[in-house]
Parts: structure tokens; C-alpha cells; sequence
């Protein structure tokens, strides 16, 4: 199970830090990641991190956004944040034949 929290209202070039714990998880071996959707867009991916730190991010957050993580927590740690990120941000946990979603928090970036 994730919980995700940190969500917020912030003016352009602000910052915000979401964190999302998983209960319960039973992989050694897994992903952590952050995913961000938009209304009458697909959920798009933003970065991930896996079990041994290994980080991926999209294009649109390099040199922004970092993510980081602590055992079962991962944070996304968003600055210089831009009104073109406002979307609800969802974490997911996934290992071989396995994923869970959190229930997303919405990130509202104010020009």
C-alpha cells in the first residue's frame, strides 16, 4: 500500500517535496517512481529510482526535479517548478509480476 502526500499550491519557481511510503513491501528488487497526469492527458512518467539508486528522469524535470529515497519512502524534491507542472502526481512501486499505485496528489504551480 503507498500514501503519497506533500501536494500544494506554489507560484512559479517555487518549491515542494512529495513523499510517498509503501507498507507492507515485500520486494528486495523493485522501482520507485513519481507519474503526473493531466486532465484528457495519459499519465505520463517523471522520474523513478530503483532498489539500488539507479534514477531515471524525463526531459521536462532534468535539473529540477530530484528524486531520492529511504528504504520505502520515496520523495520527489520539485524546484524551479513551472505552471506547465501542475498535474496530480501518483507514486508506484513495481517488481517482476507486481505494481501498486498511490492515490495521488495534486501539485497546482500558479503563474
Amino acid at each position: 500500500q503507498l500514501q503519497a502526500s506533500g501536494g500544494g499550491l506554489v507560484q512559479a519557481g517555487g518549491s515542494l517535496r512529495l513523499s510517498c511510503a509503501a507498507t507492507g513491501s515485500k520486494f528486495s528488487i523493485n522501482v520507485m517512481g513519481w507519474y503526473r497526469q493531466t486532465p484528457g492527458k495519459q499519465r505520463e512518467l517523471v522520474a523513478t529510482i530503483t532498489s539500488g539508486s539507479i534514477t531515471n528522469y524525463a526531459d521536462s524535470v532534468k535539473g529540477r526535479f530530484t528524486i531520492s529515497r529511504d528504504k520505502g519512502t520515496v520523495y520527489l524534491q520539485m524546484n524551479s517548478l513551472k505552471p506547465e507542472d501542475t498535474a496530480v502526481y501518483y507514486c508506484k512501486y513495481h517488481s517482476t509480476g507486481y505494481e501498486s499505485w498511490g492515490q495521488g496528489t495534486l501539485v497546482t504551480v500558479s503563474s
